[in-house]
């Protein structure tokens, strides 16, 4: 009868004990708080701005929204799964801004979080760059040494669970299979958690955008970032 119940339970709740960690990238009033948002921040070595006002599709439509609405419904199907989430913000407004990108980087270290998924899109004007690429960090000393080999195994089923929900994957970057390695990311180098950026398509490419700005597009980011968080929590 324990057996059965715990069964059940576990078939209810499969994520039940893990933290992720989900950061939507940017923030909508960024634009208007240039002074706080240049300010230079430590990125793991070295310092960057705070943050930065992030792309568009043509047609105006934000990145930072974009990345918040994503993340909200990742945030849900999570849930549902029985993971405790932990957004880096908590809002999208003109009248904010941040957080800088050193407080995102190091989100997830204090709770012990599984793993941390940074979700963004790109804004590349080059001729038919559209798709997803993931982000994984470089393996640094005293930085991201500890966390780079399982960030890498995260990339890749992010990268699955992407491919699985029919989300092209971007040929315009590194080796055209998806995946880039980078050191120059402080949301990256300040983790001490699995982690990974997600750049889910091309704001400025007008097929990308057209999934980026419906409901049945975003939903299928999202349902992809589930598939590749479940996986790897697996």
């Amino acid at each position: 009868m324990i057996a059965a119940l715990l069964l059940a339970l576990s078939l209810a709740a499969p994520l039940a004990g893990t933290t992720v960690v989900l950061d939507p990238g940017h923030q909508l009033g960024n634009a208007r708080f240039p002074a706080e948002t240049s300010r230079p921040v430590p990125a793991g070595g070295f310092t960057k701005p705070c943050n930065t006002t992030g792309t568009s599709t043509d047609g105006g439509y934000p990145e930072a929204t974009f990345t918040w609405q994503v993340a909200r419904q990742v945030r849900s199907r999570l849930r549902g799964l029985g993971a405790e989430v932990v957004m880096t913000r908590t809002s999208n407004r003109a009248d904010r801004w941040g957080p800088c990108v050193d407080v995102r980087g190091r989100a997830g270290n204090r709770i012990d979080a599984d793993l941390k998924v940074s979700i963004h899109a790109d804004g590349s004007y080059a001729a038919g760059a559209r798709g997803f690429h993931v982000i994984t960090p470089a393996s640094r000393p005293r930085w991201t040494a500890d966390v780079a080999e399982e960030s890498a195994d995260l990339a890749r089923d992010v990268r699955r669970g992407l491919r699985r929900s029919g989300v092209p994957v971007a040929g315009y970057v590194a080796g055209g299979d998806g995946i880039d390695v980078r050191g120059d990311l402080a949301t990256l180098n300040l983790s001490d958690v699995p982690v990974v950026l997600a750049e889910l398509g091309n704001m400025r490419n007008a097929a990308d955008a057209r999934r980026m700005t419906g409901a049945r597009g975003r939903a299928t980011y999202a349902a992809g970032l589930v598939r590749g968080i479940r996986v790897h929590l697996r």
